[in-house]
């Protein structure tokens, strides 16, 4: 993918990422910590951190596109290289998701099925809670140093501090 509606589709794209990478981090961190959040909440968000997974590389690639299409500097090397790390960022959130999901179906009374994540077990209850916090924490502040990055390629010396057209007298 590369434009969309005239637009590099990247610009488009890094705003889902930018958006919902935080939220299946925070409701990964909910899940993991509050039973009651991860009955009605733990197979949404694994939906959402499976999309998140498949959407950062088209983000990326998008990227890759537009990177070959404007100046470069060392703000847009800085961007680009941490960008390359956001997969880093989503599949482990993807996965406890994905873990915190299953565990809790394992719970379920009268399933039948065979456990294979302890589910009933405080001591892997934990280790999950643990593990989502980092995952968490790390994946919400690695897409924000990407995505300030970015804004910093993509804005600095791009604008004036000062208006250059007066309130009231602009276009109509």
């Amino acid at each position: 993918m590369t434009t969309v509606n005239g637009l590099p589709a990247h610009i488009l794209l890094v705003h889902a990422i930018v958006v919902l990478l935080p939220l299946a981090a925070l409701l990964l961190v909910l899940t993991a910590l509050w039973p009651a959040a991860r009955a009605r909440l733990a197979a949404p968000n694994a939906i959402l951190s499976i999309l998140v997974v498949l959407l950062v590389p088209l983000t990326t690639s998008a990227g890759e596109w537009l990177e070959r299409r404007v100046p470069q500097n060392d703000l847009l090397h800085k961007h680009t290289e941490l960008g390359d790390n956001a997969i880093f960022y989503a599949i482990p959130i993807a996965v406890l998701a994905l873990i915190v999901w299953w565990r809790e179906r394992e719970a379920q009374p009268g399933s039948g099925r065979r456990t294979w994540l302890a589910p009933l077990s405080t001591a892997v209850t934990g280790v999950v809670a643990v593990l989502a916090l980092i995952a968490g924490a790390a994946g919400v502040y690695g897409i924000y140093r990407i995505g300030d990055s970015g804004s910093k390629a993509a804005w600095t010396g791009s604008f004036s501090t000062t208006e250059t057209t007066p309130r009231g007298q602009g276009h109509d």
